[in-house]
């Protein structure tokens, strides 16, 4: 798979400044409300000192694992052995990423939540933090990760979150067998165009009418952008939303059929 270069990424930014509008330029009233009070919230939650401190805890260990990608891998880190400091500050979730997805989940309140792709649980704290009353299921195919962050997880005393080490397929085809339904689901785990497909295909029993998901690194490759295009033109997505790092599909039906290109 060919990864984007840091020109490409530079060139697919600017692009995406170019197209991109802020709150002012929202005239549907829920992107305008998802805009004001979640992405361009500026309270500082007392709960950030969490994140930092997970983060932190993370970027200072200098332990060496044993990581098998099961996905696309990793742009920067090519080694299967690696630092937990090196993952977590090279690609890793970073700070500012964590408090928007803290935000997501408090302005959205879902009860539960399915993660795939754990690393090293950056997104799952976050959620979990940002909604205590949330049930987040988060899945990690590499068993070390799974093991790093479930140690986590229990050291900062975050309950609500349920690691579960397995093949994103095999965790697929096991959940098709059940109703679960989930209010927020993160895509974080592969970033590549098949798969990605092909997971969001299984979820849709799973998926109601207020659901969200996000979707990781949609400019990571060419692949991924492809991806991204073809989620935001699937026909169950009433709305999406482009802020660069991340996408966003919605898929409420009173809502009429729109993209959003937003800068956070």
């Amino acid at each position: 798979m060919q990864k984007s270069t840091n020109w490409q990424l530079f060139k697919d930014y600017l692009s995406f400044w170019w197209q991109s509008g802020n709150a002012h330029t929202l005239h549907s009233p829920f992107m305008y409300n998802l805009a004001t009070k979640c992405f361009y919230d500026k309270t500082k939650y007392t709960d950030y000192q969490k994140l930092k401190a997970y983060q932190k805890a993370l970027s200072q260990n200098n332990e060496i694992i044993t990581v098998n990608d099961l996905g696309a891998g990793s742009r920067k880190l090519s080694s299967k052995q690696r630092k937990i400091s090196d993952i977590s500050n090279i690609a890793g979730s970073s700070f500012s990423d964590m408090k928007q997805l803290y935000r997501l989940s408090k302005y959205f309140a879902p009860k539960n939540i399915l993660e795939l792709g754990t690393s090293l649980g950056k997104s799952a704290f976050s959620l979990a933090l940002g909604n205590l009353s949330a049930n987040v299921i988060t899945v990690e195919g590499d068993k070390n990760l799974r093991n790093l962050a479930k140690h986590h997880f229990k050291q900062f005393q975050q309950q609500n979150v349920q690691v579960i080490n397995q093949d994103f397929d095999d965790y697929l085809t096991n959940l098709n067998k059940t109703n679960q339904q989930f209010d927020m689901i993160i895509l974080d785990g592969n970033h590549r165009y098949q798969p990605t497909l092909v997971y969001f295909e299984k979820l849709q029993k799973h998926i109601h009418n207020d659901t969200v998901v996000v979707v990781d690194d949609i400019y990571w490759s060419a692949e991924m952008k492809n991806a991204w295009f073809a989620l935001k033109t699937h026909p169950c997505v009433r709305q999406s939303v482009d802020t660069y790092h991340f996408g966003i599909l919605f898929f409420r039906k009173e809502q009429f059929k729109e993209d959003f290109t937003i800068r956070l």
